[in-house]
């Protein structure tokens, strides 16, 4: 840090900064395939499907959002990410298979190969994931 951050009492360069353990961890939806996994994985818990456009900056904000709803609590909670620029067939297949209409950003549970729930944009945040643990 420079020479108005010390005088200000802002960090030393040497003091370590903390991080915040992430407890989501993303699985990519990149097939057509993974759609039969996750209905088979549905059936013994919730499954949880994000879709993100990287181009849109209300999907950038819900997703950080997103990350931050995520407790130890939730650190077993199976999430795909899905990048709908990259990926927009599987995204189709998405809404076809569980029958819910296409959003962006989208927050999709799947329990027992069937949506049980579904969000978009700020909707997302007001999720409570305690639900599907």
């Amino acid at each position: 840090m420079g020479i108005f951050g010390n005088m200000f009492g802002g960090a030393k360069d040497s003091e370590p900064k903390s991080e915040k353990k992430s407890y989501l961890n993303w699985l990519p939806l990149t097939s057509l395939e993974q759609l039969e996994t996750i209905k088979k994985e549905s059936n013994s818990g919730a499954v949880l499907i994000f879709k993100h456009s990287t181009r849109c900056g209300i999907s950038r904000t819900v997703i950080k959002q997103f990350e931050k709803l995520f407790t130890a609590d939730h650190e077993n909670l199976k999430v795909y990410y899905l990048d709908l620029l990259n990926y927009r067939n599987i995204s189709n297949e998405v809404g076809a298979s569980f029958q819910v209409v296409h959003a962006s950003p989208q927050l999709i549970v799947v329990r027992n190969e069937t949506a049980v729930h579904h969000a978009s944009h700020d909707d997302i945040t007001l999720t409570d994931l305690s639900r599907f643990v």
